[in-house]
């Protein structure tokens, strides 16, 4: 990992780089799934109003994100993304790791999170870091893969 690696909230200023970056992380799916991946659909001012949004910075440039939103005992992670300049380095996990230690901060007994099942490379991730898959179901158009971890 980049030795200028940080990690802080996310601020309102910060919403064209998360909006670019996730675009820029998630448009490589199109294809694969035949439309925009969810996360690409989000206003990310509405986001960081609704969520807790922490990103990873190297030097001045944000290179990661990821988003939680606590619902009781479990957190979701609603969406991790890593710049594809900067993927192979390390972040994702890292950004992985800062979600379940805030969880663990706040309480949450559990992690959950869902993707594509297209997006197959994302599933091998979340098993290889502990995610076990909970189920199948069809959500909002996306034929998902929700997966959880036991704190």
């Amino acid at each position: 990992m980049h030795t200028a690696l940080t990690f802080r909230r996310a601020e309102a200023c910060d919403v064209d780089a998360i909006t670019a970056l996730i675009q820029a992380a998630y448009s490589p799916y199109i294809a694969r799934i035949g439309k925009p991946p969810a996360p690409m659909l989000d206003d990310y001012r509405q986001v960081l109003d609704e969520a807790e949004v922490h990103v990873a910075v190297d030097g001045v440039e944000i290179v990661g994100v990821v988003v939680m939103v606590q619902q009781g005992e479990q957190m979701l992670l609603a969406n991790v993304a890593v710049l594809p300049a900067c993927k192979g380095q390390g972040i994702g996990k890292a950004l992985m790791q800062l979600c379940e230690s805030r969880s663990r901060q706040v309480g949450c007994r559990a992690v959950r999170l869902y993707t594509h099942e297209r997006m197959t490379d994302n599933i091998e991730i979340y098993r290889g870091l502990g995610y076990v898959e909970t189920h199948r179901a069809q959500e909002q158009g996306f034929a998902r893969v929700f997966m959880s971890k036991t704190l």
